[in-house]
């Protein structure tokens, strides 16, 4: 069925309920996981008379944050006995849905699984949603898991 999924992970619960699910489907169909954790930059301002800008990398809050979580996939795939592995992919300006789509693309998924907040109205007007821009973006299926915070810590969470 599957041969290769790949899982985002942000170090959210959404994202780990996701991981989880990816990994249920993963031991079923014998597929490996690549998850994947996008690294953003904060806006940088630019003088635009200088002649020389040094890079700027991520701060350290974003590193330690794809750190903590990549070490976690890797746990959680290790403990499960799955195959795969676990990257951070630098944004480098674009949308972390067109790198997850792209990433998918390299890697040659056959399923993305990604946690989503299930925001809703004005707050998902203002905000955005990556879901949302991944699943106009990618070429394969996209299966969503809702994390809904007023559920009990021990319920599954909601696929869509």
């Amino acid at each position: 069925m599957y041969k290769r999924i790949l899982a985002a992970v942000d170090g959210s619960r959404g994202a780990r309920l996701a991981l989880d699910e990816a990994i249920k489907i993963a031991k079923a169909s014998g597929a490996e996981i690549v998850a994947v954790f996008v690294v953003e930059h904060a806006p940088q301002l630019v003088d635009v008379g200088a002649v020389y800008m040094p890079e700027q990398g991520a701060d350290a809050a974003r590193v330690d944050a794809a750190t903590a979580a990549l070490d976690e996939a890797r746990e959680l795939l290790r403990e499960h006995g799955v195959g795969g592995a676990a990257r951070a992919i630098d944004a480098y300006g674009d949308g972390i849905a067109q790198v997850l789509a792209r990433a998918a693309d390299e890697c040659e998924a056959d399923l993305i699984v990604m946690g989503t907040h299930g925001r809703q109205g004005m707050r998902r007007m203002l905000l955005g949603s990556v879901a949302e821009a991944l699943l106009r973006k990618a070429q394969m299926p996209v299966l969503l898991v809702r994390h809904n915070p007023a559920t009990a810590e021990g319920e599954q969470a909601d696929t869509l």
